[in-house]
């Protein structure tokens, strides 16, 4: 089967971008955009969920009538990628299919997908895909297909952000990045393979950020693996947002650590509760698994700025350990969850290991028997010293704990589970397991209920008095205005929280943790 449609004018490229929800957009794909310039070939974007029809995504592609088509592949799109390739080249055959993304552009031989299309741009593409795509819509046909993206120069590439349009200031979250690279060589990270970290010119980035304002935009997201990596940067960047806090932001960085010198703290401090959320990754808090992974990290400093954030600020902070890094056993996981806990941060991910492409992990499969996932998202399935039980035990935890603890939605009950000493970890794991036995699964269990199952665990298993357990659980349920009080949350004289008038809107999420306060 192949599809025409004549009625339309013809788009020579169109750019496909499959997210993982509705909010995100794809930045890559307004930055090739762009470097196609303004007198380069017409170009649209046309973007999907990764739960969209890619049949019905394939067939608006293809209603432009296209020459060329690039897709953007990623490890949470990977498989809906391969499926709208599949269906392009059944579809359109002659259309040239261009390839780009973290997902292909390392360990490309033997696989499916580069194999199935025309073209595959590795590493970082502006350069090469405009340069592609001339060659191309002029008659030639370059003979390899495997193509190194290189490094383009960031000072010359022209600006994406005119791209973002009205819906998506309106609705969506606006990325945007000071810098690329990143100087740590942590073996399980694709960032490990940069060669150096490149600026971003500040003043035009500053003046692009100042027309996003003008435009309405108000939810901006740094992809900078760095931000705090140079300081006159930071601060420069920082100090532009509070002069125009007024107009209501939501700001997200990702930072270092041990990095946050007195100026970073004071600007830091300026900004009220929830407008800026911080993801810091601490990873592991055991120093031989640091030091096997090439991770390089001050523990007291980190320790003491997490500190400093949580406490002294109104920073919304996102940490992260990973569960199965090569040597780490679930006690030395458990170790550093604990420390976090008691740090106090709103929200701790527990992610689990995947095996990226081309990551430097993969040096110590043999000694540590490290074994994945074949599919998306290559996660570690058991190693020498954590067990194929245990790697899955910690899938459920991580679910729940996402559900449970970051999403807000318990700040005064779970910690009811540990107030009487004891691991948290331990606590938490014991609650995570009770729940398996009752359900059977850690996903699709309605909020309501899971309110219900922890009033019956801290009550009968706990031995939280029922009273004291149910206020803490009836404020948590109406953190989310709104919401009708379930008959077992029923208090005598209930108390809600509410928003103070005038304060900054950040996301809901966040807006629980503030509550907790």
């Amino acid at each position: 089967m192949t599809l025409n449609n004549d009625s339309q004018q013809s788009t020579p490229v169109v750019l496909a971008g499959i997210n993982a929800r509705y909010r995100h957009t794809s930045f890559g794909l307004r930055c090739l955009k762009a470097a196609l310039g303004e007198s380069g070939p017409d170009c649209t974007i046309v973007e999907t969920t990764i739960k969209g029809d890619m049949k019905g995504f394939a067939e608006e592609l293809l209603s432009h009538q296209p020459k060329i088509i690039g897709i953007g592949v990623y490890i949470w799109n990977a498989p809906e990628a391969a499926k709208l390739l599949a269906l392009l080249k059944e579809l359109a055959p002659g259309v040239v299919v261009v390839l780009g993304g973290p997902e292909v552009s390392h360990e490309t031989e033997g696989q499916e997908i580069v194999e199935a299309a025309d073209y595959t741009i590795c590493g970082e593409g502006e350069d090469a895909f405009s340069t592609l795509v001339h060659r191309i819509l002029q008659g030639e046909k370059p003979d390899t297909r495997i193509l190194d993206g290189g490094l383009p120069d960031l000072a010359s590439m022209p600006s994406p952000y005119p791209l973002y349009t009205d819906e998506d200031i309106a609705n969506r979250v606006v990325y945007v990045e000071a810098s690329r690279g990143c100087p740590f060589k942590c073996q399980f990270c694709l960032s490990s393979l940069d060669k150096r970290v490149r600026q971003v010119p500040l003043e035009s980035f500053l003046q692009d950020l100042d027309t996003l304002i003008a435009r309405g935009a108000r939810d901006f997201k740094f992809i900078d693996r760095t931000f705090n990596l140079k300081m006159e940067v930071s601060t420069r960047i920082l100090q532009f947002f509070l002069d125009r806090i007024e107009q209501g932001l939501t700001l997200h960085f990702e930072m270092i650590p041990d990095r946050l010198p007195d100026p970073l703290k004071a600007l830091l401090s300026k900004f009220p509760p929830g407008v800026v959320q911080l993801e810091v990754g601490i990873q592991t808090f055991d120093v031989p698994t640091a030091q096997r992974i090439e991770r390089r990290q001050n523990y007291d400093l980190t320790e003491s700025n997490l500190r400093f954030l949580t406490h002294e600020t109104g920073v919304h902070l996102h940490t992260d350990l990973i569960v199965g890094l090569p040597g780490e056993d679930l006690d030395t996981f458990a170790s550093g969850f604990d420390r976090l806990i008691d740090i106090g941060p709103q929200e701790i991910q527990v992610g689990i290991l995947k095996r990226l492409k081309g990551t430097p992990i993969r040096i110590h499969d043999a000694e540590w028997e490290m074994h994945y996932n074949t599919a998306p998202p290559f996660d570690v399935m058991n190693t020498k010293v954590l067990s194929s039980e245990e790697a899955e035990e910690m899938k459920h935890f991580s679910r729940l704990w996402d559900r449970l603890a970051n999403s807000g939605n318990f700040v005064e009950g779970l910690p009811l589970l540990w107030e009487e000493g004891g691991s948290p970890f331990l606590a938490f794991r014991q609650l995570v397991n009770w729940i398996l036995d009752r359900h059977g699964r850690s996903y699709g269990i309605p909020l309501v209920e899971l309110h219900r199952e922890c009033l019956t665990y801290l009550t009968e298993t706990v031995g939280v008095d029922e009273t004291r357990a149910r206020e803490a659980l009836h404020r948590d349920y109406h953190r989310t205005p709104g919401r009708k009080t379930p008959r077992f949350l029923h208090v005598e004289h209930p108390t809600h929280h509410s928003r103070v008038p005038g304060e900054s809107s950040p996301l809901r999420r966040q807006e629980r943790h503030m509550h907790g306060s």
